[in-house]
């Protein structure tokens, strides 16, 4: 019995030493943080993609034929009425020719039967007073008279084949015109498609035609982006970007929206599913040395500014039950006990900020305006001054209203300006 005894006081000797290890070996977390101050803050709804001018012509074939004339190269800057290329143009000069000589046999046709309706005029007056005098018959007065209307009548004839051969002229001359491709606008040839020899084919309704070369105006570039549904919401026209292209990684470049798409864009993301997006058109108010159609750029939209706020690290913010339900693990001076549950509460998730004050930290909800580049806007909840906890995330993903804490490393100085 002594035995049993002995082994019984050991093992009650063992958990009391185990018990005060593990009470000992409770450590008191080591905590960042930082003084709430206020700044300016602006958020932004980002997107990306690509350059393009905000004027440009896309030069199509007006006629089918061989080039036989190339004047320009990709990359030349040209102004408008420039000479760009030619469509070989023998077939349209003959058949101007052949519409001349047309116009000039029907011009000589008219010729003759104006000079034959003078002399059936000539020969009806004649007749008349002949006819007055009783020297001629009825029947040849009639007769002079109805040539007369005869003669007229081809001499009008003759005038409607005239304007019909001076309009077929008057196209020909046209069609041999559009062989000679000058240029619409002043700009530079982004794109050239064809090569001297090749052959330009012309558009129809079913069928569109060779885009022989396209003329952009530089000065003036826009970034279409596409901004995703669940934030297109929020951009309007007139508010101000930041763009960025990858081409010029150390620049900003300013611009503005100027219009935001209605029609959504679906793309497929796999697995039967599909992301919308809106275009939204960009047009950059900064010059660009050097820019090229089709860069890629990413657009940073101001969608919403408020200056002076009480700004409070993003990685500061969590969420909790609300109120607390229990006071902490680490309590000073004593072991955390459960709260009692002699009323009903209900709980809600929350979303906040744990304030340091004498080593404890406050669980406290915040309302949340807008949100900047690191800073999320506190519209009510939090005090100018006030200390808060910032990190490590390791600790405070696991704090807890009431825990005691202790200073790892306070940042210097107020953040007023979002530098430590």
């Amino acid at each position: 019995m002594k035995k049993w005894w002995i082994i019984g006081g050991v093992v009650v000797v063992v958990g009391l030493i185990a018990a005060n290890m593990l009470t000992s070996g409770r450590q008191v977390p080591e905590v960042e943080t930082v003084e709430i101050a206020r700044k300016d803050l602006v958020e932004t709804v980002s997107a990306s993609g690509t350059l393009t001018p905000k004027r440009k012509v896309d030069v199509s074939a007006n006629t089918m034929g061989r080039i036989t004339r190339l004047a320009v190269a990709e990359g030349d800057t040209v102004l408008e009425g420039d000479f760009l290329l030619e469509v070989d143009p023998t077939e349209y000069e003959s058949m101007v020719r052949s519409y001349e000589a047309a116009v000039a046999t029907v011009e000589a046709d008219l010729e003759l039967t104006l000079a034959t309706a003078a002399q059936s005029r000539s020969d009806r007056d004649r007749i008349e007073s002949l006819h007055e005098l009783g020297l001629v018959s009825d029947e040849q007065w009639q007769t002079a008279t109805t040539s007369v209307s005869v003669e007229a009548a081809r001499v009008e004839s003759a005038r409607a084949r005239l304007r019909q051969a001076q309009a077929n002229l008057d196209k020909g001359r046209h069609d041999l015109s559009k062989v000679t491709i000058r240029a619409p606008m002043s700009g530079v040839v982004t794109r050239l498609n064809v090569e001297e020899g090749e052959n330009a084919v012309m558009g129809s309704l079913n069928m569109a035609g060779t885009v022989l070369l396209v003329i952009a105006d530089l000065t003036t570039m826009e970034a279409e982006v596409d901004v995703d549904e669940t934030e297109v919401v929020r951009v309007d026209v007139g508010q101000l970007v930041d763009v960025g292209i990858d081409a010029f990684p150390d620049t900003t470049f300013a611009g503005v929206v100027t219009e935001v798409g209605n029609s959504p864009i679906y793309t497929s993301t796999g697995q039967n599913r599909q992301a919308v997006d809106f275009k939204v058109t960009i047009t950059l108010t900064d010059k660009i040395v050097g820019v090229r159609p089709g860069l890629s750029a990413k657009a940073d939209i101001r969608v919403a500014r408020s200056e002076g706020a009480l700004a409070l690290p993003i990685g500061a913010v969590m969420v909790r039950d609300w109120p607390p339900r229990e006071e902490g693990k680490r309590r000073r001076g004593r072991s955390s006990e459960a709260a009692s549950d002699t009323i009903d509460v209900e709980y809600q998730e929350k979303e906040g900020v744990f304030r340091l004050v004498d080593g404890v930290v406050s669980f406290v909800p915040v309302t949340l305006g807008i949100t900047g580049e690191d800073d999320f806007e506190a519209l009510s909840g939090v005090e100018e001054d006030w200390t808060i906890v910032t990190g490590p995330f390791r600790e405070l993903r696991d704090l807890e209203h009431g825990d005691e804490v202790k200073i790892e490393k306070k940042k210097r100085g107020r953040r007023d300006d979002g530098e430590s």
